[in-house]
């Protein structure tokens, strides 16, 4: 018989399970995910940090864990909130279950709930604070666990780059023939997109959130990248001037998912958090400018504040800008590109770790953007 747990969130509700994981108290943001596959991916994806994942698939843990598939060299979910947990894995690749990792790294978790009815509660009211509570903070009145949500920080208006972020540079060697230094600028960043990009040709250099244009530019990149992560991008002005110094140079930029957010605000448009955000493996996205429709990995509560549908001229003089991608479910800003610098951005996740490979053509079209630039480049010194 397992030990007795409880998810309580901010209105009030409350729902009764069986202690998982890790026993204690976490709080945070309660989101939920509608991927039916890659919980492991899941878990460890750094955007996640701050907040308390419901999985709206029923039965997750089937396939264990393993070495191969982390996003992370951690979990990073405040808390984890599942309807059946498989009491044993069943897949040639695991080699530990996933209650086991959860225990490792201190997740608090809860199984047995009605993940369908904490869903419509989100999706009806908005995400909102949560906390689960297991072991010793059972002890806890009603009122007392109610009171810690309430007591629980705002998604809005928290920086948790530098919580997420390496504390040193790393770099990872392009594969095959070089093209130049990629600076990677780590809000929270996926190991399959650094993958990706080496894959490109880029030597791949992973630097600190909290590193300044100078640093950067030290690095001697042919471009710059600003990857996914967790945190409110308003509360972000460092990373947003960073930008605008390299958009000011010409320096080639790709930016997914936070990177889309700071992209848009370097622009000079706004951000603002969505009601209840995108978060799967299976969220429909329109490229505006060739018509195909692609299904796409998301993970984001906060987007871009840009006209859709026309061309606009950047309010932070950065020239012409379109929206290049929007979300078929509720039309939100999906993507970005200038037209007059060498720099775009999507808010979707192309890694597709886990998720569909509709979008990994973007890697592409980055090395393509910035073997173009490197060749402007060296034309104009040639007729210099």
């Amino acid at each position: 018989m397992r030990d007795r747990a409880v998810l309580v969130l901010e209105d009030g509700s409350r729902f009764e399970g069986q202690a998982w994981g890790s026993r204690g108290e976490a709080l945070g943001e309660v989101v939920f995910s509608t991927g039916m596959t890659g919980y492991q991916e899941t878990l460890t994806d750094p955007s996640y940090a701050g907040q308390i994942v419901v999985m709206t698939a029923p039965h997750i843990g089937n396939t264990g864990m393993n070495d191969e598939d982390p996003e992370s060299r951690r979990i990073w979910v405040e808390g984890f909130v599942v309807r059946d947990a498989a009491r044993r894995p069943s897949n040639f690749r695991s080699t530990r279950s996933l209650e086991s990792d959860l225990e490792h790294d201190g997740i608090v978790s809860i199984s047995g709930v009605d993940t369908r009815a904490i869903t419509l509660i989100l999706r009806e009211a908005g995400v909102m604070r949560g906390g689960v509570f297991s072991g010793d903070s059972l002890q806890l009145t009603d009122a007392e666990q109610l009171e810690r949500v309430h007591k629980a920080p705002d998604m809005a208006g928290q920086n948790l780059s530098d919580r997420v972020s390496v504390a040193e540079t790393r770099v990872v060697p392009a594969v095959g023939e070089a093209i130049g230094r990629l600076a990677v600028i780590d809000l929270g960043v996926k190991e399959s997109t650094v993958h990706h990009l080496a894959a490109r040709g880029f030597d791949v250099h992973v630097l600190p959130s909290n590193v300044t244009f100078e640093e950067v530019k030290a690095v001697g990149p042919v471009a710059l990248f600003y990857s996914n992560g967790p945190g409110d991008p308003s509360a972000s002005d460092h990373h947003v001037q960073l930008l605008q110094s390299a958009l000011a140079e010409s320096l080639p930029f790709f930016g997914i998912c936070f990177g889309n957010q700071l992209l848009g605000r370097a622009l000079g448009f706004d951000t603002y958090k969505l009601k209840y955000g995108h978060r799967g493996i299976n969220q429909p996205v329109l490229d505006t400018t060739t018509g195909r429709v692609e299904i796409t990995a998301q993970n984001h509560g906060f987007a871009v504040d840009a006209p859709r549908g026309e061309e606009v001229d950047s309010p932070a003089g950065f020239g012409r800008v379109i929206v290049s991608h929007v979300s078929l479910n509720d039309d939100v800003v999906e993507g970005l590109t200038a037209l007059d610098i060498p720099a775009f951005s999507v808010q979707y996740h192309p890694e597709a770790a886990a998720g569909p490979h509709d979008s990994t053509y973007l890697f592409d079209r980055f090395r393509d953007l910035v073997l173009a630039h490197l060749d402007g480049a060296k034309g104009v010194g040639a007729n210099a």
